[in-house]
């Protein structure tokens, strides 16, 4: 856990230390799964390292970084708010959860958030599979996509598994599909609707991917 200073070398030494070696960034270094949601408007990936983030900010003209992780005491959270900073983009704390059956208040806040936003927007959370997922699934139900075009941002090509624990996340898109799509807006759904505690309820999770996302790669 880091709790520090990027004031001083040392500081910014001990957040780097952190962030590559408690937080998994050396894993990302050379692998990320950066891909378009809205072309010209909407990216997600993985948690960027400073350098990444400015390489993206250039290249894609990025105006906004959210955060799916939420506000956290770590190496990576301290270096991308401090390099968002320094290249000047907007820094947007929204977190989510990757094995819960999504809130609704959180979906709502985030809609809200998305109306605000200043466009082009990179969204991250730690591996960019889950978190990233149900961000970028909800986003292209709020640009009035079909959930059949949302499930495609909850797949094992950015390292999701519907068959962990993370697969609440495809059985809530689900949910609206059945329920409620072509009959009522999403987000009315999900105001008036969406039962969460029944979604929790219904899902039975696979023990071995549970096994493989939880405990092997060790997401969040």
């Amino acid at each position: 856990m880091f709790d520090g200073s990027l004031a001083s070398p040392h500081g910014r030494c001990k957040a780097w230390i952190d962030s590559l070696f408690v937080d998994h960034a050396i894993f990302r270094l050379p692998w990320t799964n950066l891909a378009t949601v809205v072309p010209g408007k909407v990216y997600r990936c993985n948690h960027p390292t400073p350098a990444r983030l400015a390489r993206l900010a250039k290249r894609l003209g990025l105006h906004t970084l959210v955060n799916l992780r939420g506000h956290r005491r770590c190496g990576s959270d301290a270096l991308s708010r401090n390099a968002a900073e320094q290249i000047g983009l907007a820094h947007v704390d929204m977190a989510f959860e990757s094995r819960g059956a999504p809130h609704r208040d959180r979906i709502l806040r985030f809609a809200s958030l998305y109306r605000s936003i200043e466009m082009p927007m990179l969204m991250h959370c730690k591996s960019g599979a889950d978190r990233a997922g149900l961000a970028s699934a909800l986003v292209i139900l709020f640009e009035g996509g079909t959930a059949a075009q949302a499930l495609k941002q909850l797949h094992w090509r950015f390292g999701h598994f519907n068959r962990s624990r993370t697969g609440i996340l495809d059985a809530f898109i689900l949910r609206y599909q059945n329920q409620a799509e072509g009959r009522i807006s999403f987000l009315y759904w999900v105001e008036h609707e969406y039962d969460e505690a029944q979604l929790k309820q219904d899902f039975v999770a696979g023990k071995l991917a549970s096994f493989l996302t939880d405990q092997v790669l060790r997401r969040e």
